[in-house]
């Protein structure tokens, strides 16, 4: 089947965002979409995009999902030695996208990264399902492997050496992302004279302790050409 990436489009015509309906707590604003998100049906209301850079300055991206956000901090679980593992530990920044298309809104977050205390770390890997614990041991993060059978093997080994008392591997553990920039978007109503997938988007950009700075995200042609980094 021919594919037509351009004409891939749709109207977003569910409401719009304002300062007022914004309010003056980031935080809250995003606790109130999430919610919103989930109680309208979206499949993983928690999935985001994590982005990092490795050493080479190249950024990676993946989806994870968001075990706790208190306060400003935003809670996920990885491993040391995966691929964004190293990469956050060579480099403890990192971005946050959330999309819930059945709301047409997204949010994006910047902020450091760092470590829990191991003792919070045992205690959510302890919350895990015992398949999950299991795979953990099993799973060695962004390693090559031979086949999927290499994968049974392991976890049949872990499930019999450990049986339900699965302790956390100390290469796996919780990292703790401190929010120090976000945006809030909200994709508006068609009717301008551009080309864009997502025409009349507004951003509402929220710092930490700092006003509203409605952002222009309108796409006007520009585009961009993406390929392997050698």
């Amino acid at each position: 089947m021919q594919r037509d990436l351009a004409a891939m489009r749709r109207d977003y015509r569910q409401g719009t965002l304002t300062e007022e309906m914004a309010g003056v707590d980031p935080l809250t604003l995003f606790d109130q979409w999430i919610v919103a998100a989930r109680d309208a049906g979206q499949i993983e209301a928690n999935a985001m995009t994590l982005a990092t850079v490795d050493a080479m300055g190249h950024p990676h991206a993946r989806i994870v999902l968001l075990k706790e956000q208190v306060a400003r901090d935003f809670v996920f679980f990885t491993n040391y030695q995966s691929a964004k593992g190293q990469q956050l530990a060579a480099s403890p920044c990192a971005a946050l996208v959330f999309w819930w298309d059945v709301l047409e809104r997204q949010v994006r977050i910047e902020g450091p990264v760092r470590r829990i205390d191991p003792k919070d770390s045992d205690a959510y890997f302890a919350s895990r399902p015992l398949s999950s614990r299991l795979g953990a041991w099993a799973s060695e993060q962004s390693k090559p492997i031979t086949d999927h059978a290499v994968l049974e093997t392991r976890y049949a080994e872990h499930a019999a050496h450990y049986g339900e008392a699965v302790p956390r591997p100390r290469i796996g553990a919780v990292m703790r992302w401190r929010q120090s920039r976000s945006s809030f978007g909200k994709a508006d109503r068609p009717g301008f004279t551009t080309d864009c997938s997502m025409r009349g988007t507004v951003i509402l950009g929220i710092g930490s302790g700092s006003p509203h700075n409605r952002l222009h995200t309108m796409c006007y042609g520009a585009m961009h050409h993406m390929r392997e980094c050698a």
